[in-house]
C-alpha cells in the first residue's frame, strides 16, 4: 500500500510540473479594463516571440478593446445549434489541438451552452491546464461563490453566474484591475462600457459610487487575501502552529443557510483552515415528513457546500445541541459558526435552556462561537 501511494505521488508531482501556468485578472464590476489588459498583454508576449493565442475574448463593443484585438491569432468560435438558434462558443478542442504556449479565456464565470463538454468555462481551463496549456482569464468580483451574499447587499442583485472559490486558488498569479469610483463613472459617462441608451440606467444602479466603493474594497481585499495565501502555501509552508477547522450549523430554510455557509467558507479561508457543514435531521424533518421544498433547500445547500470545498455531515437526532457537541469533538472543530438564534416568546425558556447548553459544552472544549449577523437589506 505504501508503495502505491509513493508511486501515485510521483505522478501527481509530473503532473503538476506539466500542468499550465493560471493567471486571473479581477475587477471589481464591468468596464475597469481586464479584457483590455489581457489583450494588451497579449500583443507584448506575441512581440517577445511567444506563442500566444485569443481562445475567447468578449468586446462587448468598445471600440479600444476591438481594436486591439487586430494583429493577434485568434481562434474561431466553435458553432453549436441550440433550440433552433446557432451560438458561437469557445472551441476547446481547436485550442488543445492547436496547443498554443498561451492562450486568453474571457468570461471565466460563463456558463457554456447545453451540449457543450463541460458547464462552465472554468472547468474548459482546468483542462486546458492539465493539457500543460498557460490561461490568461479574467472575472469580476462578484461572480465569487462565497462573496455572492456580500455583493448582493452592496449591489441589490443576485449574480446567477458564479465560480467557485477553489478556482481562485488554484491560480498561480491574481491581478487586480483598479480604478477609482470617479475614473470608472467617467469611463461610463464617456461612452466606454456601454451604449448611449443604457448609461443612466447604469449610473442609476450598479454604477451607483458608494457602490463601486464596496465593491473596489472587496476586489482589493480579495486579491490581497489570495496573495496573503500563496505566500503561506509556498513561502512558508508547515511554519504554522495553529490547526482550525470551522463548522457551520444549518436548518433547511431557504435563505439564512447559504448565508451562513458563504461566510464560514470565507472565514476558514482567511485563516487557511477547512470547514464542515452540518445539518441535524431531527424527526420533524424524516425522509417522510421533510417538505419537498426544504428538500430541494437542503441539496442546494449541500452542493452549495461542496463547491466551495466544505465537508458536509448530517447526523439524525432529536437532541440537536447534542448533536453539534458531539460533530465538534469528533471532528476537532476550533470554532462554530451559527445564524442569529430565533428565540420565540412561546418557547423562550427552552430557547434560552438549549443556547446556554451549547455555549457551556463549546466552551469545555475550549471552542469558539460565532454568531453570524442577519444582513437586513435582502432577507426577511
Amino acid at each position: 500500500m505504501e508503495k502505491e501511494e509513493s508511486v501515485q505521488h510521483f505522478l501527481d508531482l509530473i503532473k503538476q510540473s506539466r500542468r499550465g501556468k493560471f493567471k486571473v485578472y479581477i475587477g471589481m464590476i464591468a468596464g475597469v479594463g481586464k479584457t483590455f489588459r489581457m489583450l494588451q498583454e497579449a500583443h507584448q508576449l506575441l512581440d517577445s516571440g511567444v506563442d500566444v493565442q485569443v481562445g475567447y475574448v468578449e468586446t462587448h463593443g468598445r471600440t479600444a478593446t476591438e481594436a486591439l484585438l487586430q494583429g493577434l491569432p485568434v481562434i474561431p468560435r466553435a458553432k453549436i445549434f441550440y433550440k433552433g438558434k446557432e451560438l458561437e462558443e469557445m472551441d476547446l478542442q481547436a485550442i488543445l489541438h492547436l496547443h498554443p504556449e498561451i492562450v486568453i479565456v474571457d468570461e471565466l464565470a460563463h456558463t457554456n451552452v447545453e451540449g457543450s463538454k463541460h458547464e462552465k468555462r472554468w472547468q474548459d481551463v482546468f483542462e486546458l491546464l492539465d493539457a500543460g496549456i498557460n490561461v490568461i482569464s479574467a472575472v469580476n468580483i462578484q461572480h465569487i461563490e462565497s462573496l455572492n451574499e456580500e455583493v448582493k447587499a452592496i449591489a441589490g442583485i443576485e449574480v446567477k453566474e458564479r465560480i467557485p472559490d477553489s478556482v481562485l486558488e488554484q491560480a498561480d498569479e491574481v491581478v487586480n484591475i483598479d480604478l477609482t469610483a470617479d475614473e470608472l463613472v467617467n469611463r461610463l459617462k464617456a461612452g466606454h462600457i456601454y451604449k448611449p441608451e443604457k448609461i443612466q440606467m447604469a449610473l442609476d444602479h450598479f454604477f451607483k459610487s458608494e457602490n463601486i466603493l464596496q465593491l473596489r474594497e472587496l476586489a482589493l481585499k480579495e486579491v490581497a487575501l489570495r496573495v496573503e495565501k500563496k505566500v503561506e502555501n509556498e513561502v512558508v509552508e508547515n511554519v504554522g502552529i495553529r490547526h482550525e477547522k470551522f463548522l457551520a450549523c444549518i436548518s433547511s430554510a431557504e435563505k439564512t443557510p447559504r448565508r451562513i455557509i458563504r461566510k464560514t467558507a470565507r472565514l476558514a479561508t482567511r485563516y487557511n483552515a477547512g470547514f464542515a457543514v452540518l445539518y441535524v435531521q431531527t424527526s420533524r424533518e424524516a425522509p417522510d415528513r421533510i417538505p419537498l421544498a426544504n428538500q430541494r433547500y437542503l441539496i442546494n445547500h449541500f452542493k452549495l457546500a461542496t463547491d466551495l470545498r466544505g465537508e458536509v455531515i448530517q447526523v439524525q437526532s432529536d437532541h440537536v445541541v447534542d448533536s453539534i457537541i458531539d460533530v465538534c469533538r469528533k471532528y476537532q472543530i476550533s470554532t462554530v459558526c451559527v445564524g442569529k438564534p430565533a428565540f420565540k416568546w412561546t418557547s423562550l425558556l427552552k430557547s434560552v435552556i438549549h443556547y446556554r447548553k451549547l455555549l457551556n459544552g463549546l466552551a469545555r472544549l475550549n471552542i469558539d462561537l460565532i454568531i453570524l449577523a442577519q444582513n437586513r437589506r435582502y432577507e426577511n
